[in-house]
C-alpha cells in the first residue's frame, strides 16, 4: 500500500471526533510509529501543511502508561470534538512534570501515535487504527539509538507494561491496518501490510 492510498482512505472516512478524522498509530516502542505518523501527516498535507500529530510521549507521566488515555481524551480529544484547539502542558522528561506549553489545532485530521493509542475506549471516535510492529531486535536498537544507556535501562519494564496493555486492549487484532515497521526508515512511499 502506498502512503498516498492510506491518506486517501483517511480523507474518505467520515469524521467521528466532531469534524476531525482521528487516526491512531499504536505498537511496541521502537517499531516505527513516530516515523509512520510523520510520513502519514505529510501525505495528508492538502496545501495548508501536514496534519497535526500528537505524540503520547507528551502525555505519559514518566515511564508509565497509566492515565495516558484519560489525559489524551480530556486534554486533546474533548476540545477537538467541540471544534476548539487543544491547549495543554506536555510532559517535560527532564523536569519530570507536565509543563511544556502545547497546542493542537482543530483540523480535518489528527494523527495520534504512541504505545497505548489504540485503546478500546477510543474506538467510537477513531476513524482508523494502525498497528506497527518490527522484530524485537530492531525495536531494541531503535530504543537505544533514541536515548542511549539512560533510556535503555527503562526498556524491560516498559516492554512488559506495553505488552499487558496490548493484550488487555486486543490492539493488534482490532487494528484496521497492520504495518511492518522494520522498513519504515527507508525513504520509499510504500508500506508493507502484515496479515
Amino acid at each position: 500500500m502506498r502512503l498516498a492510498e492510506l491518506a486517501d482512505r483517511v480523507r474518505a472516512a467520515p469524521p467521528r471526533l466532531g469534524g476531525t478524522r482521528l487516526v491512531l498509530v499504536d505498537g511496541p516502542a521502537g517499531s516505527g510509529k513516530t516515523t509512520l505518523a510523520g510520513r502519514l501527516a505529510a501525505a495528508l498535507d492538502s496545501g495548508a501543511g501536514p496534519a497535526p500529530v500528537v505524540h503520547l510521549d507528551d502525555l505519559y507521566a514518566g515511564w508509565t502508561l497509566d492515565g495516558v488515555v484519560e489525559r489524551l481524551t480530556a486534554w486533546v480529544l474533548d476540545p477537538l470534538a467541540a471544534g476548539r484547539d487543544a491547549h495543554f502542558a506536555g510532559y517535560d522528561w527532564a523536569a519530570g512534570d507536565f509543563r511544556v506549553p502545547t497546542t493542537v489545532p482543530a483540523a480535518d485530521v489528527l494523527v495520534v501515535e504512541g504505545c497505548g493509542a489504540g485503546a478500546r475506549s477510543l474506538a467510537d471516535v477513531a476513524g482508523l487504527l494502525v498497528w506497527v510492529e518490527a522484530p524485537p531486535a530492531t525495536c531494541a536498537r531503535r530504543w537505544a539509538a533514541r536515548g542511549g544507556a539512560a533510556m535503555t535501562a527503562h526498556q524491560p519494564a516498559w516492554a512488559a507494561e506495553e505488552a499487558v496493555v496490548f493484550a488487555r486492549e486486543g490492539t493488534r487484532a482490532r487494528a484496521d491496518l497492520r504495518v511492518d515497521g522494520a522498513p519504515l526508515h527507508d525513504p520509499g512511499p510504500d508500506l508493507v501490510a502484515l496479515a
